[in-house]
């Protein structure tokens, strides 16, 4: 009985002890901008043992890095169950353009270079495309599209939940013109830093695509009609429309389905 009473105890202790995912948050150096970015990272248990798949979580404007674990508390237990390491870095007000007239807001360079560089020096990713994804939420869903098209070999794949993914209807809006001066002074600044006219260099196949917007987003009609664009080219991609507004009740909703997306993209056979 006693022998029985010490085995049951240990297989509570070891139970226990088991690790779990651990939450990073960090200062990482840019070299372009000289200054340290706040970054948040979800380690999976299983890194420990194996390379695992890296999805990028951009947030929106007015958060920060902290804002996708506020969003969504399960994240270190959704990262442990499917093997995946999430990075959520701080891109300020940056709509994650590499702004042609402030130095100091480099974030497309930041976030698909450098960032991406020291995650896989640190952490046992995947260090391929076929191991990273990115995506976001509002601007961040603007940034999400807007750095796995420009920068394919690095991102397999690319997403957006409510994204700004047309931001010329929205000239006086969330600070882009700090990043890019006055659209009436600069179309074709405009013109060239927004998601849907990069599609040019898009062909079918390039990237596991995946958009949602709900149907009362002030974004949903920009999000139709890139849509019908990816249509129009022949360019697969989920494309889901719910009812939700623009807010955390649906990102908390929308990015179980991104993830189930992301993850299934990961499992995949080259």
């Amino acid at each position: 009985m006693k022998k029985l009473f010490f085995t049951l105890c240990a297989g509570i202790l070891a139970a226990n002890s088991m690790e779990a995912a651990i939450v990073d948050t960090l200062l990482i150096k840019s070299n372009k901008m000289n200054r340290y970015i706040e970054t948040v990272v979800i380690i999976p248990d299983q890194a420990a043992q194996t390379p695992c798949p890296t999805l990028y979580l951009l947030h929106g404007h007015g958060g920060n890095a902290k804002s996708w674990i506020t969003i969504k508390p399960e994240l270190p237990e959704m990262a442990d169950r499917d093997g995946m390491i999430v990075v959520c870095p701080d891109g300020e007000q940056s709509w994650y353009w590499d702004s042609p007239i402030r130095k100091e807001s480099q974030f497309e360079t930041f976030v698909s270079q450098e960032l991406v560089q020291y995650i896989d020096k640190k952490y046992n990713t995947v260090k391929s495309r076929r191991g990273r994804a990115i995506t976001g939420l509002s601007m961040g869903g603007h940034g999400g599209l807007w750095l796995s098209i420009r920068h394919k070999d690095t991102f397999g794949a690319g997403g957006s939940t409510s994204g700004g993914v047309d931001i010329r209807p929205f000239p006086n809006n969330w600070d882009m013109k700090k990043q890019l001066g006055e659209m009436k002074e600069n179309p074709k600044v405009w013109d060239s830093h927004t998601v849907i006219t990069q599609l040019d260099s898009l062909k079918n196949g390039d990237l596991a695509l995946i958009v949602d917007c709900g149907t009362e987003d002030f974004f949903f009609e920009v999000n139709r009609q890139l849509h019908e664009e990816l249509l129009k080219r022949g360019i697969a991609h989920d494309y889901i429309v719910r009812p939700g507004a623009h807010n955390l009740k649906y990102w908390n909703n929308s990015i179980e389905y991104q993830w189930l997306f992301f993850h299934r993209f990961f499992e995949k056979e080259e």
